[in-house]
């Protein structure tokens, strides 16, 4: 279901002459991720915001499985993703080939998001920044 399809109050209008747009963020949960090749990387399965900060940390891209069963789950930065809103979802400039070598997570078993070492291994392999500065 697109996010238009999900937009009950009508509420997410955007002024396209100065090109600001906002969403509720729940609009982009189920929205798919293609990388720059057009090919099809998972779904967008949630987006963890920092409760400190109010910023958004990343994003959970699903992968594979069925019904969930067996699904990979990935801790992509947020700074990685561009919303294609056009087309109506996520890219990710990264291979088919090279996401199955990310850092994944099971849902029974959810990375520390407090660990630096984690947070140091999720930028370096996405080559983003940290959204905290000093992390």
């Amino acid at each position: 279901m697109s996010y238009l399809e999900r937009d009950v109050y009508g509420m997410y209008k955007c002024d396209v002459p100065s090109g600001r747009c906002l969403m509720g963020a729940d609009t982009l949960i189920g929205e798919q991720v293609y990388n720059k090749k057009d090919e099809e990387l998972g779904e967008i399965k949630e987006i963890m915001l920092d409760m400190r900060t109010g910023q958004v940390g990343y994003a959970v891209l699903g992968l594979g499985g069925w019904f969930s069963y067996g699904e990979r789950l990935f801790a992509v930065p947020w700074r990685a993703l561009q919303l294609d809103a056009a087309n109506h979802r996520f890219i990710l400039d990264i291979d088919q080939n090279r996401l199955q070598s990310a850092p994944s997570f099971d849902k029974d078993q959810w990375p520390d998001t407090e660990d630096p070492n984690w947070i140091r291994e999720i930028n370096s392999f996405y080559g983003t920044e940290p959204y905290l500065m000093g992390m």
